[in-house]
Order: C-alpha cells, then structure tokens, then sequence
C-alpha cells in the first residue's frame, strides 16, 4: 500500500494555488465591487446580497466547470465591469433599475454563447474602442488614491506607501496589503460594525428594466465583461494548452449572471489574472491535475462568500473617499493596460482618445451614461475615417 504522504503532496500544491487565487482575487477588488454597488444606489444589505451572490456562484459554477472539463476553469467577478458601474452613477429609479440593466448585460452574454452570429459581431468590435471605453470609465476611480493624500493624508498616505512597497517586493500582494492597512486604519478610527447586523443573507430584489439604463449601463457592462475579461481569460487558458469551447462557458456564465440580478449582483465570468496562478505550472507541474486548483478556488470562494455581509458593512462605515482610494489603487494596472491596447494602433489612436474623452467627461443624454457616447463617437469617427480611405 503507497504512502499518504506523496499523494497528499500532489494535492497540497494545487489547493494552495487556488486558496491563493481566490484571497487575491476576492481583496484585490472586493472593494471595487462594493463601490459600484454603492453607485448604483444599493443598501448596504443589498450590497452585501450583490458581494454575496456572485461569491457563490463564480464559485460553485468554477467548481462544476473544473470537475466537469478536467480544466483550471477559474471564475470571478467582472472588476472592470465593476469599475464601470462606480464611475456612471445611481440611475434614475435607483437600485432596481440598475439591476435591470445587470439582468440585460447577463441575457446578451448568453446570447454570445449560444447564438454564435451575434458573438462573432461582438469579438469584430476593435479592440482599440473598447479599451479606450474601459480607460475612461476608470480614470476618475483612479484619480481617487491622489485625492484621497490631499483630503486625509494621515489615512490614504499609509495606504498608498504600504501599496508602492509592496508593488516593488511582491506585486501579487500589493492591493491586498492595502486592504489590510486600511482596515487596520479603518479599525482605529471607526466603530466596528455588529457582527450580528453582518449576517450573511441573500436579499430578493425584483429588477426594473428600463431603456436608458439597459443602453447606458448593461451593454457597456457586457462590453467590458466580454472585451477585458472572457477573452483575456480564454487567452490565459489557451497559452497553458487548455482549449475549453468558449460557447457554452458564456452562455451558463450569462444564464447565472441573469439569475442572480435578481439578488443584487451584476455579471461574472472567466478569470485573467487569478487564473493563470492556477492554469500555469506553479499550480501543479502536471495539466492535467491543475484542474484542482481551479476547483479548490472555487469551494474557498463559496467561503469568503459568507463574509460578504462583514465586509459590506465594514466598507459602509468607512470614508468613502479612502475606500474609492483603495479601489483606485487595485484599478492602477487596468488602466494602464487598457490605455496601452486603446492607443497601439496608430490609425484607430484619434477615435480611440475620443472614446476616451468622451467617456471620461461623463456625458449623459437620454438618460444614457457616457459609456456608451464614448463607444458611439469613436465608432463614427473610425467609419469617417473608413469612408474617407475609400
């Protein structure tokens, strides 16, 4: 009879790989994902229900997809999509109408998996736009952690030093050890919220589509969900040799995200950064067992989860402007990135700084959000300039 301690080595090594991915991924913008919610003019219980909900399913749908494909299929939340809803702000009708707009960004990511005409429409749109769209939308987060030194600088400076170390030393941790010394600032400056009142709960809310709010805020949302999350997920697994066929993945990714606006909670879908802790050889150096990790981040995703409540309540009795810092901080590199693709290709750069502007200046007409101005103007000056070569 072998020995327990080999095998147990070879499933220690992935389940930490996936424990390390969902604590990265759940601090290093959980922040972000409750500011959004505040935005959209959530409670802080209904914020606690978003937190809460794409928590459980991300996890629970990671865990099936990993067990069912045998692939490090790592779920999350869309932190750019995120970002967008903190930099559009509350929709006239509040809460409910914005989860109207979460029910329609999860119906068309189905839609792009199971109609695969309309998913190809959505891949033609070029790159340069959509990137210039996610750097405007979060430009104004990102000028947070800077306002936040000249508002508070004995609470945001700490925050922001520890965050630059950290950067320097051990960039996986940066964001996280922010978290950290803001709550360790935030819990010698500010009551403790009731860990009673932080129960975690799941909160029925029934969504209110509405046009303005489906066109400003749910097809950016889906956008920047598809754009800077399942493609770029797709790429991580593809670069590790692991080929899952994208179609299905959106269309039950999609199916649950439309489910679970119903509790307060925008879309999820497949995981960049954090997947490749788990698709790459430092998960396990054999593939065809990395696929524990990804399930491992799951079921501790499922866990965090029921902190959702403790969490949402902490943020809640915090100053916003150091929370909005922080979420700026974790939202620095995504700029960057999304600056670097909008403005790569030097014909599309005039439409791309368009979008930009446009969507950064925070134009609202119709009821629509500038998100959507901004995928507008830089789409027609590109055809302007297409018609011009002609």
């Amino acid at each position: 009879m072998p020995p327990a301690t080999p095998r147990f080595s070879g499933l220690a090594q992935p389940i930490i790989a996936g424990v390390l991915a969902a604590v990265v991924g759940f601090a290093s913008s959980f922040a972000v994902v409750l500011q959004g919610f505040a935005a959209m003019g959530a409670t802080p219980g209904q914020a606690a229900s978003g937190l809460m909900a794409l928590c459980l399913a991300q996890g629970l749908l990671g865990l099936w997809l990993s067990l069912r494909q045998r692939m490090p299929i790592v779920l999350a939340w869309s932190t750019p999509g995120a970002a967008l809803l903190a930099g559009t702000g509350t929709p006239e009708g509040g809460f409910a109408v914005a989860c109207g707009a979460f029910l329609v960004a999860g119906l068309l990511i189905l839609a792009a998996g199971l109609w695969r005409p309309f998913g190809r429409a959505v891949s033609a749109i070029p790159a340069s736009l959509a990137n210039a769209m996610l750097a405007g939308v979060l430009l104004g987060i990102c000028l947070a952690p800077m306002q936040a030194v000249g508002a508070m600088p004995a609470l945001a400076l700490p925050v922001v030093l520890v965050w630059a170390l950290c950067w320097r030393w051990a960039r996986l941790w940066a964001v996280p050890a922010a978290v950290a010394v803001t709550a360790l600032l935030i819990g010698l400056t500010t009551p403790i919220p009731s860990m009673v009142a932080a129960m975690p709960r799941l909160e029925w809310l029934l969504p209110r589509p509405e046009f303005g709010a489906a066109i400003g805020i749910g097809l950016p949302l889906f956008l920047v969900t598809m754009a800077s999350q399942n493609v770029p997920g797709l790429a991580v697994l593809n670069s590790q040799g692991f080929r899952p066929a994208p179609g299905p993945i959106f269309a039950v990714t999609g199916a649950i995200s439309a489910l679970i606006a119903f509790l307060g909670a925008h879309s999820f879908n497949l995981a960049a950064i954090t997947a490749a802790l788990c698709a790459g050889p430092d998960a396990h150096p054999d593939p065809a067992r990395r696929w524990v990790a990804a399930a491992a981040a799951g079921v501790f995703y499922v866990v965090l989860g029921l902190g959702a409540g403790f969490a949402a309540a902490f943020i809640a009795a915090s100053p916003p402007l150091l929370i909005q810092a922080v979420a700026g901080l974790a939202l620095l590199g995504a700029l960057g990135g999304a600056l670097t693709s909008a403005m790569a290709e030097e014909r599309n750069r005039l439409a791309a700084t368009l979008t930009f502007a446009t969507t950064a200046s925070g134009l609202a007409l119709f009821g629509i959000g500038a998100a959507f101005w901004g995928l507008l103007a830089g789409g027609g000056l590109m055809l302007l300039d297409r018609i011009r070569y002609r």
